[in-house]
């Protein structure tokens, strides 16, 4: 008898199950790593963005390091490189379900995010599941039929002129949440490394308000403990407090400090 294989629920079908003030934290993966990945998964995080934009992590290493995490309580998030439709197909077919697509500016943006991840009439995607890791090779029955409520897609707010479109963006159809990145918010406001700067502070909490207001869910980056904590107080559902990377240089910094300074000492 052939096995039966389901799919874990979406990144964004466990945020809705949160109550009031209960909330996602989680961390990035960045190194590429599999071990780093399943170490991620294996904390206790809630979620794990694995950060296919900003790190040598392409199809193939995605692929891997979703592997290493399968099993896990933690719910990975691809971030993708690029809106673009075939960079997403491929992201989705080797089994990304839950998919953060970056530098969304516009609500055309947004519409074309959304037409990537969903099967025609509804989208774009291309037909190809069946040789794919995303249905497991059609080990998970009906997948075809099912595709678009297997998958979740979080778009990422991260300028200027993406705050100004905001209302907009949170309100098409297939944005199941918004994430917001403080980091090139800042730059695109001209003060570049100041994500706690108080106008883009300001900037993120007006965000919150407008896509709380469309009935979307919304979260946001932010590795500075107190502002993350003022995020959540601020309605954040999911937030992002580290990265592998970081955890690592951290340390061994730290170890660095204590033993090279004592060394040179002697």
């Amino acid at each position: 008898m052939p096995f039966r294989v389901e799919l874990p629920q979406t990144f964004t079908e466990r945020v809705r199950e949160l109550g009031a003030g209960e909330y996602l934290a989680g961390m990035w993966v960045c190194s590429a790593s599999p071990t780093a990945a399943e170490i991620a998964a294996a904390s206790g995080m809630q979620w794990v963005l694995i950060d296919a934009e900003h790190s040598p992590i392409n199809l193939d290493v995605t692929t891997r390091l979703l592997q290493a995490m399968n099993g896990y309580p933690a719910t990975p998030v691809v971030r993708v490189p690029a809106n673009d439709r075939v960079l997403i197909k491929q992201f989705l077919d080797l089994g990304a379900q839950n998919v953060l697509v970056p530098m969304v500016d516009t609500k055309e943006d947004a519409e074309e995010a959304a037409r990537s991840v969903f099967y025609p009439p509804r989208g774009v995607r291309g037909v190809g599941s069946a040789l794919a890791r995303a249905s497991r090779w059609n080990a998970v029955p009906g997948y075809l039929d099912r595709a678009d409520a297997l998958v979740s897609l979080t778009v990422q707010i991260e300028s200027a002129t993406a705050v100004e479109n905001a209302a907009e963006i949170a309100a098409v159809d297939g944005v199941d949440a918004v994430f917001v990145g403080p980091s090139d918010l800042a730059a695109s406001m001209g003060l570049l490394g100041q994500q706690t700067h108080q106008d883009v502070t300001e900037a993120v909490l007006h965000t919150f308000e407008v896509v709380k207001a469309a009935g979307k869910l919304v979260g946001v980056n932010a590795f500075d403990p107190a502002q993350a904590r003022r995020y959540l107080d601020a309605g954040a559902s999911f937030v992002l407090v580290g990265s592998d990377v970081g955890l690592m240089m951290n340390g061994a910094r730290a170890w660095a400090d204590t033993w090279v300074r004592d060394a040179e000492s002697d």
